[in-house]
């Protein structure tokens, strides 16, 4: 009887743990299960800005170039394109930067973490991927970027120079932008990203 009685609290101990493992991994996955949604609402809501502000200064850069030309269009970014940046930042309650390894302005040149960003879509886009935004939260704050890819658009002024960009345009960038690295991309290369903060609340 004795014998009996150990054997069932052994096999009963065995049980509990059992149990408490099941109930561990069942709350690993709810709470893997509840990042994942929390992480897909922020990847929408920083496309949501990162997308307006693009459409925003896409409207107003084609407008630009509409009026003036090419060469217009680079006067418009030297002076307008961050502080409408900036507005619609202000608008969205975000933070919203366009950063790059190779920045024409120098304002927009990536830091260290940013760069690693680019390096990684630039390999996801080489390897034939389609590029995901990337969420990290720190101190409360949702950080989402975003690749900036070339289109046929860009190389007006981010091509092959003498090629895409013509003579008089060269001499505008040359003029405005005397440190300018942002030449020389071909369609659907990552430029830069997008970098936009906001709270963990938005």
């Amino acid at each position: 009887m004795k014998k009996y009685t150990i054997l069932m609290t052994f096999f009963l101990l065995i049980a509990i743990s059992s149990c408490k493992s099941d109930t561990k991994k069942d709350t690993a996955k709810e709470t893997q299960k509840t990042q994942q949604v929390q992480d897909s609402i922020y990847k929408a809501t920083g496309l949501k800005y990162a997308m307006s502000t693009k459409a925003t200064l896409g409207k107003n850069l084609m407008g630009a170039i509409q009026k003036k030309g090419t060469e217009h269009a680079l006067e418009f970014c030297n002076t307008k394109a961050i502080p409408l940046t900036d507005s619609m930042a202000m608008a969205q309650k975000a933070i919203i930067k366009r950063v790059s390894d190779k920045p024409r302005n120098p304002d927009n040149q990536a830091n260290a973490e940013e760069l690693g960003y680019i390096k990684t879509f630039k390999e996801q886009l080489a390897a034939g991927q389609q590029p995901e935004g990337i969420v990290k939260k720190k101190d409360g704050k949702v950080h989402f970027y975003y690749p900036i890819a070339t289109n046929q658009m860009c190389l007006q002024c981010h091509g092959t120079p003498n090629e895409q960009i013509k003579p008089q345009v060269m001499t505008m960038i040359d003029k405005l932008y005397p440190e300018d690295k942002a030449k020389g991309y071909a369609i659907n290369e990552v430029r830069g990203i997008w970098n936009v903060v906001f709270d963990e609340g938005e």
